[in-house]
């Protein structure tokens, strides 16, 4: 098999899903189009703080989270049919995670560019951790 870096897995990953900026992510969840999904440690929340509305599912319970035949996802969620835009810190690890989504059945799996450092830039809404 053919090793693949980093950079190349992160570039096949963006080709298969669809990128928003801070802006239009709001705008989605807005229009009740989305929900965002922040993957963040809880230390990078307790750090930075988080924004309102979003879920939070850690990356590494990611998946069964979000699959409805898991056995343990979030009804929250709302099905294999919403809008499901991933949030991790500065834009790397949600485009892995929504490509991960997207092979699960989620087809409107997008990131958000930039993590929640672009979102917090953008004067968009956030809160203190909880």
């Amino acid at each position: 098999m053919q090793r693949k870096t980093i950079d190349v897995l992160l570039a096949e990953a963006r080709e298969r899903i669809e990128r928003l900026s801070p802006d239009e992510a709001a705008a989605s969840v807005a229009d009740g189009d989305a929900v965002l999904v922040d993957i963040r440690s809880e230390s990078q929340r307790a750090a930075d703080g988080v924004i309102p509305g979003a879920l939070h599912h850690p990356r590494n319970v990611l998946e069964w989270r979000m699959d409805p035949d898991s056995g343990y996802s979030d009804p929250a969620v709302g099905g294999l049919d919403r809008r499901v835009i991933v949030v991790c810190d500065a834009g790397y690890q949600s485009s892995l995670a929504a490509a991960n989504l997207r092979e699960i059945g989620f087809a409107r799996a997008a990131d958000l560019v930039g993590g929640f450092q672009a979102w917090r830039d953008a004067g968009l809404p956030v809160d203190p951790a909880g």
